[in-house]
Order: C-alpha cells, then sequence, then structure tokens
C-alpha cells in the first residue's frame, strides 16, 4: 500500500473511533471528528499532509514511488512495425 492508502485508512478509523466515542463517553469526541475532516481538507489544499511525511519516515512508499499492481497498467502501446 501507498501513503496516500495509508492517510485514508488512519483518516477513516480515527473518525470511525471518535463517532462511537462520542455514543459512548462524551459529545466532544466530535471535535475531535472535525479535526480530522479539517485536516483533511488542509491537505486537499495545501498538497501536504504530516500523516504522509511520518509514513514516508517509516518507508512506505508514495504512489509515485509504487509499481503498477495490475497488468494492464504495465501493457505497452503497440509499436508501429511498419508492416
Amino acid at each position: 500500500m501507498t501513503t496516500e492508502r495509508y492517510v485514508r485508512l488512519v483518516a477513516g478509523l480515527l473518525v470511525i473511533v471518535s463517532v462511537v466515542l462520542s455514543e459512548l463517553h462524551s459529545r466532544y469526541w466530535l471535535l475531535f471528528t472535525a479535526f480530522v475532516g479539517a485536516n483533511l481538507f488542509q491537505s486537499a489544499i495545501t498538497g501536504w499532509c504530516l500523516m504522509e511525511d511520518i509514513l514516508a519516515k517509516l518507508g512506505v512508499k508514495k504512489p509515485a514511488d509504487a509499481t503498477p499492481s495490475s497488468p494492464a497498467a504495465e501493457e505497452k502501446p503497440p509499436s508501429d512495425s511498419g508492416t
């Protein structure tokens, strides 16, 4: 998996956990959900995400570094052989 997918995974998990905690413990956990959403918004606007930087330092591949996973992505266009 790439950093982009890990960021989505972590953000989704944090939202789910904070919503559950808001029901079980305190409604103030919804502020954490808003914080996660605000960070996703900020990263979409600026292109910078702290979680991506952390994951990159841990050795997780960035999307540009990842190899294609499907055989269709590896296919080359047919060359013009002049026949």
